[in-house]
């Protein structure tokens, strides 16, 4: 789709390497409907982002710019306050200069600027410099309605739930909500530097021209609906690589997609030898590091599931206080005849793969997104932020999975694991769940296919910065 005043030139700015991907795909999107691209990357990301893609030279209508966070090399970016805080005060001076440099030096016009959540500062930025801009919202569209509620105190929350958390009506969209299902930020016992995230990041969906989801209408329908008298939010996704739904295999140069760890290949080599939907995959994404107790007893799960398993086991980042856990005693060499462990793989390829049964995993939601285009039933064990949000959702309202009940100390014991396990794959549910998951895998593919629902709002989006280019 050509732009209809003049072509339009977005400036994605993406500053957290965790949270790349979305906007990376997001800008090949753009891209292949007629926008240019500029991408203006953290200097620390730039060794990632180079080494495992050369993709300018297959895109180009992209480009990279790259600007400082304010922050050493060294430095772990881990400690979440002292690195939003740099980010805010340094970051946004040095990306101020970059666009201005981009704009009064190359003479680039700048039709939009867009930004995620975790950097909401940007907005501050964009206003300064006269740029309309958007938000990306890369959680969930129910999360987003969460926190807009408990930032505003509005329905279903009051200005007591800070004194009385263990009580809330229902959310819109969201039947039964319980304390239970909220993105852990907004709880009592969140530190203040989340706490000023997320009051940040909803005054920056204000300032900004559009709110763009990270998710399909079809998927969240009522929730979705019931922004719109509050602050409309537009989903534009699932944002997942285009091989999930059912586009061209793409070339991995030309792939915008960035892993941290290198995908050990042979996972897809062991698929090939397992039956059809009979393994049972299980990761916990990029941040999660497992206790010694939750490895134990996920690994009783799998081994006395009797079924083959995929089991990605990653090793904290580098300069983590986290230490990884060991496996117990001969669980290897009792199940290595079944049972696959490896450090990191590629999760949309091992999620596409017709061996794979059921989705063990923490409830992130980019893995979310993932499973539900990939059509695969899951099993979610949630810890933290947005993923008791993603748990509720994926086992009450899109009822493609079952949740693992935890004891007061927050772990679920082996037994619980093994349960939802066969629930889910051979329970009386399974086929139901099954049939559910393969309705919105279908519906991912409609949604972002010419005239479906996220790409008509995407055109619509680009009609609209075209006409306001500064």
């Amino acid at each position: 789709m050509a732009a209809d005043k003049e072509e339009a030139h977005v400036l994605l700015v993406v500053a957290l390497q965790a949270h790349m991907n979305p906007m990376l795909k997001f800008a090949r999107c753009l891209a292949s409907k007629g926008v240019f691209i500029t991408l203006a990357i953290t200097e620390t990301a730039r060794d990632t982002l180079l080494n495992f893609n050369t993709f300018t030279t297959q895109n180009p209508k992209i480009n990279l710019e790259f600007f400082s966070d304010g922050l050493t090399a060294e430095f772990n970016r881990e400690k979440g306050g002292e690195a939003l805080t740099t980010l805010q005060i340094s970051g946004s001076k040095n990306l101020s200069n970059l666009i201005k440099n981009l704009t009064f030096v190359k003479k680039l016009t700048i039709s939009c600027i867009i930004f995620n959540p975790f950097v909401p500062w940007v907005a501050d930025v964009a206003a300064e410099l006269g740029i309309p801009c958007a938000l990306l919202w890369n959680q969930s569209c129910a999360t987003f309605s969460i926190l807009y509620r408990y930032s505003k105190k509005i329905n279903p929350f009051d200005p007591n739930f800070e004194m009385n958390p263990s009580e809330i009506s229902g959310c819109p969209g969201i039947p039964n909500l319980e304390v239970k299902d909220l993105p852990s930020t907004i709880l009592p016992s969140t530190p203040f530097h989340f706490k000023k995230l997320i009051s940040d990041s909803v005054q920056s969906s204000e300032k900004a021209s559009w709110v763009l989801g990270n998710s399909f209408y079809e998927l969240e329908k009522d929730i979705i609906d019931s922004m719109d008298s509050l602050i409309p939010i537009r989903p534009i996704g699932p944002l997942v690589s285009s091989f999930i739904l059912g586009r061209a295999e793409e070339d991995d140069n030309n792939t915008l997609h960035i892993d941290m760890w290198e995908a050990e290949e042979s996972c897809i080599e062991w698929l090939n030898k397992q039956p059809i939907s009979s393994v049972i995959y299980a990761s916990f994404g990029r941040v999660t590091v497992l206790s010694q107790i939750q490895i134990e007893n996920i690994a009783m799960a799998l081994k006395t599931s009797k079924r083959p398993f995929l089991w990605v086991l990653k090793a904290p980042t580098e300069g983590s206080k986290m230490k990884l856990g060991e496996l117990p005693s001969g669980f290897l060499e009792e199940t290595r005849e079944r049972g696959m462990v490896v450090n990191w793989c590629s999760q949309e390829k091992v999620l596409m793969h017709k061996a794979v049964a059921c989705f063990m995993t923490h409830g992130g939601w980019s893995s979310t997104l993932e499973t539900v285009a990939s059509g695969v039933p899951v099993v979610v064990y949630p810890e933290w932020t947005d993923q008791p949000t993603n748990a509720k959702l994926l086992a009450d309202v899109f009822r493609v999975g079952v949740r693992i009940r935890v004891g007061e100390d927050g772990i679920a014991g082996s037994e619980e694991m093994g349960r939802c396990i066969e629930e889910v794959v051979d329970g009386p549910r399974a086929k139901e769940m099954k049939k559910r998951a393969l309705e919105l895998k279908e519906a991912a593919k409609k949604a972002v296919e010419d005239g479906g629902s996220s790409d008509l709002n995407i055109n619509q989006f680009i009609r609209e910065i075209s006409g306001k280019s500064c």
